[in-house]
């Protein structure tokens, strides 16, 4: 009797936790049919702002951030992310290291990380030109791979603010 009672009490378990729903999967967002980070770039080689805003570089943060682009080309992400942490402790006030962090961090697909970085880089840039555009459209980019149309067409708005027009030269 009592080895009827433990095989139906195991039957039952066995049933219960067939008939439980799997738990949730971290699901990591798909892979865009296009280069994200080729997208920033490009932004910004668009912009075209009368100001533009080039701040000179301690010999030291250069070579740090030619190494970096060295190591992203090489598809050694977490190495440039490295170098730049590296540049960002001599030049801690560089918003164009913290967006090239952000663009490392779409190459390794951590878009959280990504647009955060781009926010930091915008509040702390000139808020125009080449360095504006590559933030807001890395903003953009990370708000279409969230599924908020809302938040990337913000964005895209804010991308606009970014050009400066010079003055017109009759």
């Amino acid at each position: 009797m009592l080895r009827l009672r433990y095989c139906a009490l195991t039957a039952a378990a066995l049933v219960a936790a067939c008939s439980q729903p799997a738990p949730p999967q971290a699901t990591r967002p798909s892979q865009p049919s296009y280069d994200i980070v080729a997208q920033i770039r490009a932004a910004g080689e668009r912009e075209k702002s009368a100001i533009e805003v080039a701040p000179l570089r301690d010999p030291g943060v250069k070579g740090l951030e030619q190494s970096a682009q060295a190591d992203e080309r090489a598809g050694k992400y977490d190495d440039a992310d490295a170098k730049l942490v590296q540049a960002l402790k001599l030049a801690p006030e560089a918003p164009e290291l913290i967006q090239d962090r952000a663009e490392i961090a779409v190459r390794k697909q951590d878009y959280p990380a990504a647009e955060k970085l781009a926010k930091q880089s915008f509040e702390m840039g000139p808020k125009s030109g080449s360095l504006c555009a590559r933030n807001q459209q890395t903003i953009y980019e990370m708000r279409m791979q969230a599924g908020d149309q809302n938040g990337a067409m913000a964005a895209r708005t804010e991308l606009g603010k970014c050009h400066i027009a010079g003055p017109n030269r009759f």
